[in-house]
Parts: structure tokens; sequence; C-alpha cells
């Protein structure tokens, strides 16, 4: 039986990844203007789709993707994220995407499956 090694099928690409997400982003707020009312439909939509697409790109990883969206007020927002796994396998992208009355952060994990 041949040994699988992910790195046979490429490795993860955080710019391919990013372009991903931001179509996403785009595609789900676009020009639209700050709503309370609709920030988990945005947000989850968000994450379902930006998943749909790397799936889509038939890696054998698997993803993790977290979406906050914040209204401009002035207000600061810091965030900040870990891991600990195998870097020549794994990886990450956090994509930072805003309009004129709010701002998106998005992260993507990928873990390799073995």
């Amino acid at each position: 039986m041949e040994e699988y090694h992910p790195s046979d099928e490429g490795s993860f690409n955080a710019d391919d990844a990013s372009n991903t997400v931001k179509e996403c982003v785009d595609n789900v707020i676009g020009t639209i203007d700050y709503n309370v009312n609709l920030v988990n439909k945005w947000t989850a939509s968000i994450v379902e789709m930006s998943l749909t697409q790397l799936v889509k790109q038939a890696k054998a990883y698997k993803y993790i993707v977290t979406c906050a969206v914040m209204q401009k007020s002035g207000a600061g927002l810091h965030a900040a994220n870990s891991c600990y796994w195998d870097t020549t396998t794994d990886g990450s992208c956090t994509v930072r995407w805003e309009n004129r009355t709010m701002n998106c952060v998005v992260s993507v994990f990928a873990v390799a499956v073995a």
C-alpha cells in the first residue's frame, strides 16, 4: 500500500485561499451598509460559502473558518491566532475586508488530512 503524503497534492496556498474568501465576502456583503439585523446572516453565509469554495479545490485538508463583522465606529479591533501544527503541510490565512460602514475579518485554518 502506498503511503499518503499531503504535499504530493500541493501545499496550502494562502494567496489562493485569501482570494477565495475575498470573493465570498464581496458576494455576500458587497457595498451594503452595516445592518445589525443582518450580521448573523452575513457571517453564516460568508463562512459557509468560503468552506464550500475551499472544499471545491479538492485538496486534502480539513478547514476551519471564522468570521467577524464590526460596524465602523472608530473603535479598535484586535485579534490574534496561534496554532501548533506541522508547518510543512498545514497553513492559515486571515483576510481583512472593509467597505465604508463595516470591517470584516475572516480567518481560514487548513489542517492536512493524513
